[in-house]
């Protein structure tokens, strides 16, 4: 992991709370879903993948600037506690990932020239579709 990804797993704030779903009677009595919140602010990151981070975040952060996970797709903290944390640290990765930047493609000679012919072809098709002009009897 970053060094970014491993001081953000140090700033997590976890808090437990009652989960739905499947667990029979263990539901109703253990708090197995997991929140996750982690200030933003504080990882220091850098502006262009803050504002990566906010696009991929989404609803997930809050005004006060906190990413708020919740995991509650197993039946034990444990799991849930690592699902999130999994989750967490992709979304951190993926905003720290520079996008490849596009390259313009150039159209060739033979490109240019097929494409002007298509489009002639194409304007006399629809031309001939017209109905005849009282000059051309």
């Amino acid at each position: 992991m970053g060094k970014i990804t491993d001081r953000a797993l140090e700033l997590v704030e976890e808090k437990f709370i009652a989960a739905s779903g499947p667990g029979g009677q263990n539901v109703n009595k253990v708090a197995t879903a997991v929140q996750l919140r982690v200030d933003v602010f504080a990882l220091g990151l850098p502006p262009d993948a803050f504002h990566r981070l906010k696009d991929i975040a989404g609803s997930k952060l809050t005004k006060d600037g906190e990413i708020v996970l919740t995991a509650r797709e197993y039946r034990t903290q444990e799991q849930n506690r690592e699902a999130a944390r999994v989750r967490l640290t992709a979304m951190l990765d993926e905003a720290l990932t520079q996008p490849r930047s596009r390259k313009k493609s150039r159209v060739n000679r033979l490109g240019k020239a097929q494409r002007l012919k298509s489009k002639k072809a194409r304007g006399t098709v629809k031309a001939n579709r017209a109905k005849p002009k009282a000059s051309d009897w």
